[in-house]
């Protein structure tokens, strides 16, 4: 799911949530920051836009930028990635967590 993150200047910043379901009650929210500022790093996945996902130019899902965000504060949903994409963020997450 892609959502809009407050970011710098007041600009909004999409963000993709990568907090279990099982946690929907929690009043805060974990997620990875999106930047369409392309960097090549094992931890950055590019995802390109489509209907599905929201997005208007190529982009990254920044896994090494996680924050956590009161659930109140956060847009409508805009998008969803798809399974391929996801399996690759949770790989990247595992790398910057230090688990691979």
């Amino acid at each position: 799911m892609a959502v809009s993150l407050p970011g710098d200047f007041g600009k909004p910043r999409s963000a993709l949530v990568i907090q279990s379901d099982l946690l929907a009650e929690l009043g805060s929210v974990v997620l990875c920051a999106v930047s369409s500022d392309l960097r090549t790093a094992a931890f950055r996945v590019t995802v390109e836009p489509s209907p599905g996902n929201g997005l208007r130019a190529s982009s990254q899902v920044v896994v090494d930028q996680l924050s956590t965000l009161a659930r109140a504060k956060l847009s409508a949903p805009f998008g969803r990635l798809e399974d391929e994409q996801m399996k690759a963020v949770d790989k990247a997450l595992l790398l910057v967590v230090g688990l691979i």
